[in-house]
């Protein structure tokens, strides 16, 4: 098997490349080859080496199959001891992404240079890891301590005109890489530069107080997580510290964020994430309608957010109202959505612009005549659904996929109100729509695979996270959902507070407390779905009389001003008596003596109760596999990514 890594001469520049598809990760017999290649270097009659990578990308990181694996020799830091100790200048040429153990690589060469195409960066940190090869050692040595602090706590890439701002890229070419890298290599030989190595680089200036100022902010900001804080010890280390003394501070604290729970749970979101892709029972052969127009039904808020999840791809969007009014006012929701991402720099006028101009709108049905999908978003009202859907397959072309964006209703019911039921599949977008990355794909009884596809890879490409469910009650989430706020309800009633409730999930890192989701959400959504069931499908009246009082004294959440919480004009929640004495009432109607709850107590039953919940639909069928339970509740429930989701964390504990 020959080497993913080849060496040659051009001229007084030894070329050394990488070409280890799909993107060149430092799998071992790379990193072997590269320490041959920079051997061999040392004896021949090169002046300077290039590290370039063939294909898309350079080096993208570390190889994910040896993840969990026991590291073979050469492990990256001692290779990228031997590239920077080179007695030959060395040049890393950088496209594409180099990121992670990549950028590692790049970073011990001597010089860089890259097109303005490429981006950078360290990832590590969304894995509860931080660069463990120099990465936290190296970077402030070029770029300080504050931007090196930024690259690496915030795990998201930079472009290369970045990059070469704040120094950790010399050099932006154009045209052909190779022939650039090399000739930016003889430029350096041709000038007489010396070899620069960062070890013997001297950290900027900086201000002592930026790491206590970091740690403060990051304590805020990435709540309970470890690597974060470490990351900036290491940097710490990094400006005040030798470099070798640096490097073994950074390595003990890589090695603890390794071993640690959370990066095991972190790792397995991620490994989750690209397995929740994959459907059970479906060929990747399958076929894919092609999708490069759609209709959205409903312009209120998650409406207008789906309709820009799919402007934002570039693809062409009419929106449904039933009156011009009603239609105006979606758009302009659109068009205040836009203006807020380009006043927070998210995006440029020009680009918000474009896709603005990708909606239009119609009060007609006929308007979806020649559209490739629909997504039906109105509110849950399972007999309107079904009409709009019978509108739809009166008006819509054959083999247009029609999605229903329901949030628990019955797929194969609404399917039935057309005479193609296998073109009907739930598209469950999570709001704010344009924002959120989880979409729930709920396969009907008779939903075509080719359908079932095509939603799979446009939800890629609209840049969601895609589990599939199957048809029951609240799908996933939601139906996991129920459980866990009956449980809430019961430890009200048994002696919890709103505030010690929320504060103990918050403390353990959900991103919001139960109830102050549920006063997000609006208390009147559970109260309304709830009284649409049949009186034995209710459930026990322990677990809904305390929010059914609210809603029945008008508290329904933010929206009313009230609900478990009061609000003032900022929606900033506070503690309200009200609501003590509506929960002490509920208890004594039920007999119920209440005590003290310790907050551990809390977080057991809570989580306990999404558990439960996620293994009866795992036997059930309706989530394919564990897994995709996690990834539900970390993208669309605020479920802490530390703890790797519910199902991970159950079976860790």
């Amino acid at each position: 098997m020959s080497s993913p890594v080849s060496y040659e001469l051009q001229g007084k520049v030894g070329v050394i490349s990488v070409d280890n598809p799909p993107v060149n990760a430092l799998s071992q017999v790379v990193r072997q080859g590269l320490l041959d290649a920079i051997t061999a270097a040392q004896s021949d009659a090169s002046e300077a080496v290039v590290i370039i990578c063939e294909g898309r990308t350079f080096i993208a990181g570390a190889d994910i199959t040896e993840f969990g694996k026991p590291l073979q020799s050469p492990w990256l830091p001692e290779l990228l001891d031997e590239i920077e100790a080179s007695s030959k200048l060395v040049v890393a040429a950088i496209h594409g992404t180099a990121l992670g153990g990549g950028f590692e690589t790049a970073l011990a060469a001597h010089y860089r240079c890259a097109l303005a195409s490429a981006k950078v960066g360290f990832p590590e940190v969304k894995l509860g890891l931080l660069p463990g090869a120099g990465g936290t050692q190296r970077t402030p040595r070029f770029a300080g301590v504050g931007a090196s602090l930024e690259l690496i706590t915030s795990g998201a890439p930079i472009t290369a005109g970045q990059a070469k701002q704040i120094g950790l890229i010399d050099k932006i070419v154009d045209g052909n890489l190779r022939t650039a890298a090399v000739a930016f290599a003889a430029e350096l030989i041709a000038d007489g530069t010396p070899i620069r190595r960062s070890r013997d680089q001297s950290v900027p200036e900086f201000d002592h107080s930026i790491f206590t100022d970091y740690r403060a902010s990051l304590a805020k900001r990435a709540r309970g997580q470890v690597a974060p804080g470490h990351i900036v010890s290491a940097v710490e280390a990094a400006a005040t510290l030798p470099f070798e003394e640096g490097m073994a501070v950074e390595r003990d604290l890589f090695m603890e964020c390794m071993n640690s729970p959370q990066s095991a749970g972190m790792r397995h979101i991620f490994f989750a994430e690209r397995q929740a892709s994959r459907i059970e029972g479906l060929s990747k052969d399958t076929p894919r309608r092609p999708v490069e127009s759609v209709g959205v039904i409903g312009g209120g808020t998650m409406g207008g957010g789906i309709a820009m999840s799919f402007a934002n791809a570039g693809i062409p969007v009419t929106m449904i109202e039933i009156s011009d009014e009603a239609l105006q006012r979606g758009l302009s929701i659109i068009e205040r959505n836009y203006a807020g991402s380009v006043k927070r720099g998210k995006l440029s006028e020009e680009k918000a612009a474009a896709c603005r101009a990708l909606v239009t709108g119609s009060t007609d049905y006929s308007a979806l005549a020649d559209v490739d999908m629909v997504v039906e978003a109105v509110f849950e009202d399972p007999d309107l659904k079904k009409k709009i859907f019978a509108q739809l397959d009166a008006v819509c072309k054959p083999g247009a996929i029609l999605a229903t964006n329901t949030s628990y209703q019955d797929v194969d019911a609404i399917a039935a109100a057309t005479g193609r039921p296998e073109d009907v599949v739930g598209t469950h977008f999570f709001s704010p729509a344009h924002i959120m990355k989880l979409l729930e794909v709920v396969r009907g009884e008779k939903t075509a695979d080719d359908v079932l596809s095509t939603v799979m890879a446009l939800a890629k490409k609209i840049r969601k996270v895609a589990v599939v469910s199957g048809v029951c009650y609240g799908f996933i989430g939601n139906r996991m959902l129920r459980p866990y706020g009956n449980t809430v309800q019961l430890l009200l009633l048994e002696g919890a507070s709103p505030q010690q409730i929320d504060a103990a999930m918050e403390t353990w890192g959900m991103a919001m407390g139960p109830l102050r989701v549920f006063d997000l959400a609006g208390l009147d959504i559970g109260y309304s779905a709830r009284k649409a069931l049949a009186d034995d499908e209710e459930g026990d009246p322990r677990t809904y009389r305390v929010s059914d009082s609210l809603v029945e004294a008008g508290r329904l959440g933010q929206k009313s001003g009230s609900g478990f919480y009061s609000y003032d004009e900022k929606r900033q929640p506070a503690a309200d008596p009200v609501v003590d004495e509506v929960i002490e009432a509920a208890a004594a109607e039920f007999g119920i003596e209440r005590r003290e709850i310790s907050d551990d107590e809390i977080v057991d039953r809570l989580i306990a109760a999404l558990v439960d919940e996620g293994r009866k639909i795992l036997d059930e069928g309706i989530a394919q596999r564990s897994s995709d339970i996690d990834v539900v509740y970390i993208y669309g429930y605020g479920f802490p990514v530390s703890r790797g989701g519910p199902m991970f964390y159950a079976d860790q504990q």
